[in-house]
């Protein structure tokens, strides 16, 4: 019981520090507004953040699977609660650095988040879970990948690094192959078909931003987005 209640305050810390992130707002500044403070073409356009509210509902069905005192002794929540726990502490501390504009700070507890991502999903499929017990971890770990990539970005853009005289363009063409063998590591590693839904998701909407300016790196992330998709349903037909 203890380790429900534990995994239901923490997550009530997180949905309370996102809420104040947008409603107060935290240090009189939105999350969006920081981040469209620079022009970063790896960042996709503001609509694919709405994944997040998917994530957390997800998280929040995750949670409430745990009433049942049957389920709530499964191994599944039982030697994941630490590592939630923890996820949820980071995924706060997060939200306040950013707003106080502690960028490189930003950076190490992302990554924190990250690494912490990465032991939870490799607990919570260690346990045979259902679809519905594993999505959540699926889709929150991709979209950590993806931010990670750009939180790491955004910070080297602030603090003016030259690139090692590459040009931005160039090294946003490296972002996007980067995160394609992600994704395709991931489902061909793990055999999950959500986690490379996720680069989709976000290929898009990198597209969408910067087609106005640069096309032909829109119409990349667009061919990319098509070719993990068509990837992600193959592999999942031939690998029953």
């Amino acid at each position: 019981m203890m380790k429900l209640i534990l995994n239901i305050l923490a997550f009530a810390l997180v949905i309370v520090m996102n809420t104040l992130a947008v409603t107060l707002p935290l240090n009189n500044q939105s999350t969006s507004e920081i981040s469209d403070r620079l022009d970063i073409m790896i960042t996709p356009a503001g609509y694919v953040f709405s994944i997040w509210s998917l994530i957390y509902l997800l998280l929040a069905i995750w949670i409430i699977r745990q009433f049942p005192k049957a389920r709530r002794e499964l191994p599944l929540y039982q030697e994941t609660s630490g590592l939630f726990v923890l996820s949820c502490l980071l995924n706060s501390g997060w939200i306040l650095v950013w707003h106080y504009n502690y960028f490189l700070v930003s950076v190490f507890v992302m990554l924190g988040l990250l690494l912490t991502l990465i032991a939870l999903y490799k607990r919570v499929k260690s346990t045979g879970p259902s679809l519905l017990d594993s999505a959540p971890f699926s889709i929150y770990l991709g979209w950590i990948s993806i931010a990670t990539i750009v939180n790491i970005t955004y910070y080297l853009t602030d603090i003016g690094w030259n690139g090692f005289g590459i040009s931005e363009l160039v090294w946003a063409y490296h972002g996007l192959i980067v995160a394609t063998v992600l994704a395709f590591w991931f489902r061909i590693t793990q055999h999950d078909l959500l986690y490379p839904l996720v680069f989709v998701w976000a290929f898009i909407g990198i597209g969408v931003k910067n087609m106005a300016d640069h096309s032909t790196y829109s119409y990349t992330a667009y061919a990319l987005a098509v070719i993990i998709l068509i990837f992600d349903l193959v592999y999942k037909r031939t690998h029953k």
